[in-house]
């Protein structure tokens, strides 16, 4: 398979970066539910501490999409789709992006608002965003608990298109984002 995207068909790191992405935020919804279910103490700090790691993974990882997003061919839309379909589709692919930058972002400010530190697993200490701050920190839970349950109804619809171009239209739309399942295409 092609490492770079063509016309048709998204390409190897593409489909890299969308699965590891996918993956992670399973990480991290996962991490978010045990965390809330301890109480204050080390397991629930560590849980955190791994949550705000991942959550600066996906960051970087989402940034690297959009840079080689931008100087990668896209994959066309299909033909078959109406204008409020295309319409539909551009718009949910770019609250993804959004909300993935939002998410990671708003959970770095809510620690640096509260006073913890926000470090990539250990190796890397990163700055406070804002200053600690009670007022601003409990606006900063609110807009992080808003972005997830935002972030969750979008990615549904993204599955739940992406299901019906599979199994309703029967187009390709899903087998070319899937690895293994596409012809060594260069158009």
């Amino acid at each position: 398979m092609a490492i770079q995207n063509t016309t048709r068909r998204w390409g190897s790191l593409s489909q890299l970066l969308h699965w590891t992405i996918v993956a992670l935020l399973i990480v991290q919804v996962t991490l978010a539910f045990m965390a809330d279910d301890l109480p204050i103490g080390m397991r629930k700090l560590t849980l955190l501490a791994r949550h705000k790691s991942f959550g600066i993974t996906i960051l970087g990882l989402v940034i690297l999409r959009l840079v080689w997003r931008r100087l990668n061919d896209t994959p066309i839309l299909p033909d078959t789709l109406k204008a409020y379909e295309r319409f539909l589709a551009r718009f949910v692919h770019g609250a993804l992006y959004v909300l993935l930058f939002a998410m990671p972002l708003s959970g770095w400010m809510m620690s640096s608002a509260r006073g913890f530190p926000v470090s990539w697993f250990g190796f890397i200490q990163l700055p406070d965003l804002v200053p600690k701050s009670k007022p601003l920190y409990e606006v900063l839970v609110t807009t992080h608990e808003t972005l997830a349950w935002t972030l969750g109804v979008v990615v549904i619809l993204h599955v739940a298109a992406a299901l019906k171009h599979h199994f309703i239209l029967k187009d390709d739309t899903l087998r070319r984002m899937l690895p293994f399942t596409g012809k060594n295409e260069r158009t």
